[in-house]
């Protein structure tokens, strides 16, 4: 068990420092090593625990939202997308510059994969026998990635639960329209 805690303290104080730095620097500015002098630690330490500082910023998203997500209950896909939207607009500073990362092990390819697991289990029952699903999935995952980083970038951007009903609001109203015009497909 002290193995896995400080694992995990490690971690923490790493992302802490990665978190604290992107408040006064683009991502891009930050090295491996200013990390870890932030946080008083080797870039051994750090690269037992991270392949890259992408790696980690992956792990602050996996650990601050999809595990805490994992385990909760939902009622419905709805609740899930505001509570997606109400993470990052509390913390909309930060992944601003999560968002304009580019390349490979880029924050927005991770966020897109999580969203198309999301989508894909939601889609399930809609498109059992349907071969155009990694369409409908690929097109929903862009979309949703596409809109939360123009929305997250906005400086004043509007509130989550305000950006969430527009979300809804649109995906129903189109979902609605296409039912009506091919109702047999």
């Amino acid at each position: 068990m002290g193995r896995l805690a400080d694992s995990t303290i490690t971690k923490r104080a790493l992302a802490g420092a990665l978190k604290e730095l992107m408040e006064t620097q683009s991502f891009s500015q930050i090295s491996v090593l200013d990390i870890c002098e932030k946080c008083r630690m080797n870039r051994k330490s750090f690269y037992y625990h991270f392949k890259d500082k992408y790696d980690l910023v992956n792990w602050i998203y996996d650990t601050e939202f999809v595990t805490v997500v994992n385990q909760k209950e939902y009622d419905g896909d709805w609740e899930l997308m505001e509570d997606i939207c109400q993470y990052f607009y509390d913390n909309r500073n930060f992944y601003r510059k999560a968002f304009v990362i580019e390349g490979q092990n880029s924050f927005s390819d991770y966020f897109r994969d999580v969203i198309t697991l999301i989508i894909n289990k939601g889609m399930q029952g809609y498109f059992r026998n349907d071969d155009s699903i990694d369409f409908f999935l690929d097109f929903y995952a862009d979309a949703f990635v596409c809109a939360v980083k123009r929305w997250i970038s906005q400086k004043d951007c509007i509130p989550a639960k305000e950006f969430s009903c527009r979300l809804k609001r649109c995906l129903i109203g189109m979902s609605d329209r296409i039912e009506q015009e091919f109702p047999d497909e």
